[in-house]
């Protein structure tokens, strides 16, 4: 997208948040839905189709102004990010990067317009242990027959379609090659979406189990047409999917900062302001320098992706630190605000328990940092 247009996008997008998405907040923490009126503005502002090229109806953003938009739009409730994002950072990448153009050209152009998708790689028993995975897909007459339960799968109580993982082969292979991934509508017999799990936080955002049994999907469900490369597309999207998670909590944690500078300022204590005394200074100060830090990796992992750099590795230590960063603050917005912040009337609450789901969704934190040491390792080794 052009850059001066990019601009003047991200200060609407700005003032549709304050005006419109925060004010919002209140119902959605009564109702845990976000009202289908704001879900149709956003479909109309093209947020479901930042990242999509425009000969499929997309914007066509960089990955760096796709981060910006997303931590610009995190700066409201979390839900608000979490009903486009899986439609852009996941399936919408892994169709980009894997897809035949046939299934580009069915796709792409639906989700981009706001056909709400899923992404199923999680099970009750695997995450990122793909030798785990039970569902499977079975080669069945021109077509396949899918079985299994995919659980914790954001946007499933009301998506449209879902990229599922499963493995094509009972044998682990080496590079993951066991497991495909396939495209699939959710209203195809034999798939049963779970009722949606009740949460700590994050009013509004929905996950829920998808459960398969003897789904039979033709030939072309199968993501480009070739077994064997489903978790590599899978972790090759979760790149941008660990970016985005990590441009929300950095998003939040300024929400989170600002509204603690704003009762600091109100709050009085001895008769001042608490925010003249130190020790609320140093929070506030730790806050600002972490949050600053966390834009900049986001930003050079975002411009090294557009590149054409593998990020994998940056991706992993960008939503790491952004996501533990993001705990951190929202601990001390509490703090600041002193008994208030164990109140539930008061948003301190709520940004505490909001926040703590980003270091563990797409990679938790241990995971990551075993991924990144394994790949210093390996690189150490190629060396010596």
């Amino acid at each position: 997208m052009d850059a001066d247009i990019f601009d003047q996008f991200i200060d609407q997008l700005g003032r549709y948040v304050r005006e419109r998405l925060i004010p919002a907040e209140k119902d959605i923490l009564e109702s845990d839905v976000i009202p289908d009126a704001i879900v149709d503005e956003m479909r109309e502002l093209g947020l479901f189709g930042l990242t999509t090229p425009e000969e499929y109806g997309g914007a066509a953003m960089t990955i760096a102004q796709y981060i910006r938009t997303i931590r610009t739009l995190s700066y409201a409730a979390p839900c608000y990010r979490s009903i486009v994002s899986i439609n852009i950072g996941m399936v919408c990448s892994a169709l980009k990067n894997g897809g035949t153009e046939e299934q580009k050209a069915e796709w792409l152009p639906r989700l981009a317009a706001g056909e709400i998708a899923s992404f199923g790689l999680t099970e009750p028993g695997s995450g990122s242990d793909s030798a785990a995975m039970q569902t499977s897909a079975v080669k069945s007459g021109n077509g396949w027959v899918l079985n299994g339960t995919k659980r914790y799968i954001t946007n499933a109580p009301f998506a449209k379609v879902a990229l599922i993982m499963a493995r094509t082969n009972k044998e682990a292979l080496p590079k993951n090659a066991h497991v495909s991934a396939f495209i699939v509508p959710l209203d195809t017999p034999g798939i049963s979406v779970g009722s949606p799990d009740k949460k700590m936080g994050q009013a509004g955002a929905h996950i829920a189990d998808i459960i398969m049994e003897d789904v039979k999907l033709p030939a072309d469900a199968l993501l480009g047409g070739e077994e064997g490369r489903g978790f590599a597309l899978a972790m090759k999207s979760l790149d941008n999917g660990r970016l985005s998670v990590g441009a929300a909590a950095t998003g939040y944690a300024r929400r989170a900062l600002d509204s603690a500078l704003r009762y600091a300022n109100e709050r009085k204590a001895f008769g001042e302001p608490i925010a003249n005394f130190q020790l609320i200074q140093q929070m506030l100060a730790d806050s600002e320098i972490e949050i600053y830090a966390a834009e900049c990796m986001l930003e050079d992992a975002a411009r090294r992706a557009d590149a054409g750099e593998n990020i994998l590795r940056k991706a992993a230590a960008a939503k790491v630190f952004a996501t533990e960063m993001c705990g951190r603050v929202v601990d001390r917005v509490v703090q600041i605000y002193g008994g208030a912040g164990y109140l539930a009337e008061y948003d301190a609450e709520r940004f505490f328990r909001d926040a703590r789901i980003y270091r563990i969704y797409e990679g938790t934190t241990q995971i990551l940092q075993l991924q990144i040491a394994k790949h210093m390792l390996r690189e150490w080794a190629a060396q010596a």
